[in-house]
């Protein structure tokens, strides 16, 4: 590495004061969401809804947690509830005709990071935007899924395999120990690696981590591999939860996911946010609707309030941080 390069790679990441701020004001929203739908409901504060938020914000999470990465260098993965779906069927034909979750769990997770690799390779040698490359992959996979499909469902796995999705260990849902393994990994790989610096610097400005000397399209293809895997990951969880495959599995997860990560104030921009904070957002964004079912409002209502909450918390991060520079 250059002499700039180590100029132009701050000392590992950690808590800064403005993301400090962001995080509190988050976790003060998720309170603060917390304390109303207990006033509201009865049923909130109940072990079993409790869990049950846990277990659906570890699920957002999985797929949110590799997509911050990527919104961390300035692109996007729209692909990733599609990866999801092919993912998983995939996974569950192995599991169905080797009798082997192990072997299946290992086939869901290299073709969701096949998937992510190859929205990589669009990105950086074929020079496509994020946003075009892996969108036409949602298409792709969509297709494909659906053809390999061909309007069957799978169902019926090994009790040992469902256990990862719907399992308890000492009261807890299995995703939620899981959840905190990869909330951990997630944490210290963007706040205490020189890769993860490599990261923040690429989204911050691409031209400038070039010229000092990072690798970009190698970092690149790190984090739409990521992302990937990620979304591979959450397809195992997804199958095992379910019990069953098919083509639609992962038509609504996608914005769920985006939605996690801006809420939790990562910047669309690049170069701004955290893993940790993902979490919080994918947590605020499960227990709003948790809350609207709990009130037996209509699930009709649920992509709407989902947008303007969104449209809330991308405008006042843009405002705090203006307001910090």
């Amino acid at each position: 590495m250059t002499d700039i390069s180590k100029e132009a790679i701050a000392p590992p990441r950690s808590f800064l004061s403005q993301d400090a701020i962001q995080l509190f004001y988050r976790l003060l929203a998720a309170l603060l969401i917390c304390a109303v739908l207990a006033v509201l409901s009865d049923s909130f504060l109940s072990l079993g809804n409790i869990l049950n938020v846990l277990r659906q914000a570890s699920l957002t999470f999985f797929i949110a947690s590799g997509l911050t990465l990527v919104v961390l260098t300035a692109g996007l993965d729209l692909s990733v509830g599609a990866n999801v779906a092919l993912s998983a069927c995939i996974a569950g034909t192995v599991i169905h005709k080797t009798g082997s979750p192990a072997l299946g769990i290992l086939t869901g997770l290299a073709c969701g990071g096949i998937v992510g690799l190859l929205n990589g390779i669009m990105v950086t040698a074929l020079r496509i935007p994020s946003f075009i490359a892996t969108y036409g992959m949602l298409w792709v996979l969509n297709g494909l899924t659906y053809w390999y499909m061909a309007g069957e469902t799978l169902h019926g796995f090994p009790a040992g395999f469902r256990q990862i999705g719907s399992g308890y260990l000492f009261g807890l849902p299995i995703p939620v120990y899981l959840l905190l393994v990869f909330l951990g990994i997630g944490t210290l790989f963007a706040q205490r690696t020189i890769w993860g610096q490599e990261i923040y610097a690429i989204g911050a400005n691409p031209v400038a981590a070039r010229l000092s000397g990072i690798p970009v399209a190698r970092r690149l293809l790190l984090v739409y591999a990521v992302s990937g895997t990620m979304a591979g990951l959450a397809s195992i969880i997804f199958l095992s939860r379910l019990n069953s495959a098919e083509a639609d599995i992962g038509e609504s997860l996608t914005l769920p996911a985006i939605a996690a990560v801006l809420i939790g104030g990562t910047s669309l921009f690049g170069g701004v946010g955290t893993v940790f904070g993902t979490f919080i957002g994918a947590l605020i964004l499960t227990l709003v609707l948790n809350g609207m079912n709990l009130l037996s409002v209509s699930a009709n209502w649920q992509p709407l309030v989902t947008g303007i909450i969104v449209i809330l918390a991308v405008w006042l991060d843009m405002k705090t941080r203006r307001r910090a520079q």
